[in-house]
């Protein structure tokens, strides 16, 4: 499986998302009736928009990003090691800047890919349209308009597990524990994001969050290749 990619030429990546604002009363009025219509599709009738703001984090035009961890596989004295590197602040526009700037950089070279899990669906589409709605330019392999399938350069290891049953969904934390990939203990999970963010303020907790899932996504795809993993000691924190 995977035979026609080599892991040092694969990118991987996961994104950290919040509310775009600590609260619903936060919101101009606009946003305010634009959220409360399209939270009615999810809401309970004993649920106000208000109630149900948290999930605003999920959709790029009520949420942003706070943090983009990347990671790449290399060898070093015949033994493989990742290294990680997150971008991360309050300023989305910058943060989206610097890692289009990177990417673009590491796609040029030939036979790149940009792989994460669920990336297709969420990752890749949530980085996209943050950048129109900031102005940012869109690297050439995020701008998939008019390309052909073989053409968009995406590792989806979400795609890869389901091997063609569209109805499945499986996380990748259930995904690393049934595979038997270790992972570090987690202090926070993915609905504690906003939380840390916006009554912390703590970016570096964020950060080492999205690079264990981007270390655990690199496990995932080695293993899909049934190749050893990656000792836990040789993940490096880029500065």
């Amino acid at each position: 499986m995977l035979d026609q990619y080599k892991v040092e030429n694969v990118l991987f990546v996961d994104i950290e998302t919040v509310p775009q604002y600590p609260g619903f009363q936060d919101l101009d009025v606009d946003f305010q009736q634009l959220w409360e219509k399209k939270s009615s599709y999810f809401r309970k009738e004993d649920q106000t928009p208000a109630d149900v703001y948290e999930r605003a984090g999920i959709y790029a035009e009520f949420g942003k990003i706070v943090c983009i961890s990347a990671g790449i596989v290399f060898s070093k004295n015949g033994e493989r090691f990742f290294k990680a590197k997150s971008f991360a602040g309050h300023d989305e526009k910058l943060l989206l800047t610097e890692f289009g700037q990177m990417l673009t950089a590491f796609t040029s070279e030939k036979d790149r890919n940009i792989c994460g899990h669920n990336v297709k669906e969420f990752d890749i589409p949530f980085i996209a349209r943050r950048m129109i709605i900031n102005g940012v330019s869109l690297p050439a392999e995020l701008d998939v308009a008019g390309k052909k399938p073989w053409e968009v350069k995406f590792i989806d290891t979400l795609d890869l597990w389901k091997f063609g049953d569209y109805k499945h969904y499986t996380s990748l934390a259930l995904l690393t524990k049934i595979l038997n990939i270790p992972t570090p203990k987690d202090d926070i999970d993915g609905s504690q994001v906003a939380s840390v963010y916006y009554e912390e303020n703590n970016l570096e907790r964020i950060a080492v969050y999205c690079e264990k899932d981007v270390f655990a996504t690199a496990q995932l795809f080695l293993r899909f290749k049934g190749e050893p993993l990656i000792k836990q000691e040789n993940f490096i924190r880029a500065e």
